[in-house]
């Protein structure tokens, strides 16, 4: 699996799934699908499926369709897209699926609805319990926490006491996965790495040109000034909201 600007890309298999992730409502995501779209195709020469995730707060805003035209030429691009904010309603069937991915849906609407820090290390919490409630491989298990640390952010001090939680419930289920926080880089410190997923998040959301003029201060920024903005970002509908 390849990650390029939002741009998920499982090329193995035939056809080529072309996965475009929207965090917010993004006037161009259209656009961007279909030059995914079609870059896939000019790479790979196979089938390309495009698949659209909103997972933006805007329930109006599902754009499924690409159209140019001009001087005779044509173009109209549709694809498939899937609404995050739909399974909002729909959370009892998500807890009950057996799907992986079920987990990383629920993970992404806790982290866009909790906006208080105590709110979001009880989800977390109750995530990652049930993933191992579920009875997963290790490495699918390793992956998941790796992915709901990622989407759920915490202060550093809610961090180490959900983590102490974490390795409680391990030793109760004889399940020692998550042996220490330098493991997974959930050790705070790692500010460069912090710094790069915040600019890779903006760029997404906001366009290269626009992260590209925040890049110096946020490389700048410490580690906890780096959580606050990371917060921010998630319901930010203008770059500016995130630095103010």
């Amino acid at each position: 699996m390849w990650v390029c600007a939002g741009l998920h890309l499982r090329s193995s298999i035939h056809p080529a799934y072309g996965v475009g992730l929207c965090k917010g409502a993004e006037r161009d995501f259209a656009e961007r699908m279909y030059v995914y779209h079609y870059r896939l195709f000019d790479r790979y020469q196979m089938d390309v499926v495009s698949l659209g995730v909103l997972a933006d707060t805007n329930r109006n805003f599902r754009p499924n369709s690409y159209h140019w035209k001009r001087w005779g030429c044509e173009l109209n691009f549709r694809f498939p897209c899937v609404k995050l904010l739909d399974w909002q309603d729909h959370w009892a069937q998500l807890e009950s699926s057996g799907n992986v991915f079920a987990l990383v849906v629920m993970a992404q609407l806790r982290a866009k609805s909790s906006k208080r820090a105590e709110e979001r290390q009880a989800w977390k919490f109750q995530l990652v319990q049930l993933m191992y409630e579920r009875g997963y491989e290790r490495d699918v298990i390793l992956e998941l926490f790796r992915v709901i640390d990622w989407m759920i952010r915490l202060p550093d001090a809610l961090e180490r006491q959900f983590l102490e939680s974490v390795y409680q419930l391990e030793e109760s289920k004889k399940m020692p996965y998550v042996t220490s926080a330098e493991r997974f880089g959930i050790e705070k410190g790692m500010q460069q790495g912090e710094a790069t997923i915040i600019l890779l998040l903006m760029a997404s959301k906001y366009g290269v040109d626009v992260a590209a003029t925040y890049r110096e201060q946020v490389e700048k920024a410490d580690a906890e000034t780096l959580l606050k903005w990371s917060e921010r970002l998630l319901f930010a509908d203008k770059i500016e909201d995130i630095f103010h």
